[in-house]
């Protein structure tokens, strides 16, 4: 995959601008960016990734996965698989006539804006009522608003949508959009987690590239048009990016503005995003996209940045010279976030063995071996920056950090999420560990060390 690269200045981009929002990143104590491709006039002007992230790794989307979702709804559409008009409980005879009255009136396009009706959040009561089958788990729950009425980030509503799509087409969504979309935009093999077997989430669980969410803001900012030809079908971008619902009960501004078909309105453009600060921000005045992986808890955080430090630097004859490019570009060339560090053995008699309340160690020549009851991860200890680990049955890692006293504390990146866990050692055979952004925990079933992407990819 290899969308066009050009200077800064060729695109009217003022480096000094960039470099102003990657420093704002860095300097904010909640955020750890992971990687970034800044776009405009359809080519990439600036792009990097903080060791140990790199471009080619597969990155968990959560909510961003949505408007991949979308995406694939309109080529659905077109080939006639389903219609936004189409009652969701008709793709679902099978248990239609038990639902409430209320639950029949949700159409795929209620369901696709979030607007089902639904006050709130339903996930764990969908799983709850029907764990084999969530839709109905859902369904079988009436919404207190007339549908359409009413938005609340409700993840079944996008389950649901996910699962008619793939119902009609008789496969799973990455199948499914292989052809119509990841092959003609170049997208490496990418996995998307299940629940059950066989039915991709569609609400979150895909995995993929910095460049990957690029290309797809891209082909949206172009209105569905891809290396001059129509990809999407036309119209579909422009029904994508038109507000459906009112989001003003929002506490942050940029959540306040609208939501389209999976995608947030902005008080700038607007964007897909998912937890933990996964971005791909559309803004049509300025031809650009701006791709971000990351994790952090205020995501607000990013796009004010975005919006003090980036808006001034596009326009015509903002470009500040070959110099002033070739310095952002090292800058960028250099990234890494901040490793832990420590000394490669303790300073006095230490446990061979730790068990904590998920997790268990055991000394081994090289350092520590770390388990869950899935995962085993042999890790070196008091290696200077970050070192990556990559075993056949684990989930790629970067461990820094070593000993301190008779204390080990050890900083795990989950390489294929947004996910870092601290773990500390204690000279009393004692596990502590914390999460700095916590895995959500769905599907369920996934272990503390489980962080990956699911195999295999395609």
């Amino acid at each position: 995959m290899a969308l066009p690269r050009s200077r800064p200045s060729d695109a009217g981009v003022a480096a000094s601008g960039v470099a102003a929002f990657v420093d704002a990143l860095e300097q904010h104590p909640g955020i750890d960016p992971h990687g970034l491709m800044l776009l405009r006039h359809g080519s990439v002007v600036a792009e990097g990734w903080w060791a140990p992230y790199t471009p080619e790794r597969l990155h968990l989307l959560y909510s961003l996965s949505k408007t991949f979702l979308s995406t694939a709804v309109g080529f659905a559409v077109e080939e006639g698989l389903l219609s936004l008009d189409d009652a969701v409980a008709d793709h679902f005879p099978e248990f239609r006539d038990e639902l409430p009255e209320a639950s029949r009136r949700i159409l795929v396009r209620h369901a696709l804006a979030m607007a089902s009706g639904h006050h709130a959040e339903m996930v764990q009561a969908a799983v709850a009522t029907d764990p084999a089958e969530p839709v109905r788990g859902f369904l079988l729950h009436a919404p207190e608003h007339e549908p359409g009425s009413w938005f609340a980030y409700n993840q079944p509503a996008n389950y649901t949508v996910a699962a008619i799509l793939q119902r009609a087409a008789g496969t799973d969504l990455v199948s499914y959009l292989r052809p119509r979309l990841l092959d003609p935009l170049g997208v490496p093999p990418v996995s998307w987690q299940e629940y059950p077997p066989g039915r991709a989430l569609g609400f979150s669980g895909l995995h993929a590239t910095t460049e990957a969410i690029a290309a797809l803001g891209q082909l949206h900012l172009a209105l569905g048009e891809w290396e001059g030809e129509r990809l999407l079908p036309d119209g579909w971008a422009e029904q994508v990016r038109t507000p459906r619902v009112s989001t003003e009960r929002e506490a942050n501004p940029d959540w306040a503005q609208g939501y389209g078909y999976q995608v947030w309105m902005a008080r700038h453009g607007y964007r897909g995003d998912g937890a933990y600060g996964q971005f791909c921000v559309i803004l049509p005045d300025q031809d650009v996209v701006l791709a971000i992986t990351s994790a952090e808890q205020d995501m607000q955080a990013v796009l004010d940045a975005a919006w003090e430090h980036l808006l001034p630097a596009f326009g015509d004859g903002l470009g500040e010279g070959e110099e002033a490019d070739a310095a952002l570009a090292a800058r960028l060339a250099d990234l890494e976030l901040p490793p832990s560090s420590g000394a490669p053995e303790p300073t006095g008699t230490v446990p061979e063995t730790w068990r904590g309340a998920e997790l268990t160690a055991s000394r081994t020549p090289d350092g520590v071996e770390l388990r869950d009851a899935r995962v085993v991860l042999p890790l070196p200890v008091g290696r200077p920056g970050w070192t990556t680990v990559e075993e056949a049955d684990a989930p790629p890692v970067a461990v820094s950090g070593g000993w301190a006293g008779d204390v080990l504390r050890l900083d795990l990146v989950f390489l294929e999420s947004p996910h870092r866990l601290l773990v500390e050692l204690t000279p009393d055979g004692s596990i502590v560990s914390r999460w700095r952004t916590t895995p959500l925990d769905f599907p369920p079933g996934s272990t503390t060390l489980g962080q990956r992407a699911p195999r295999p990819l395609h």
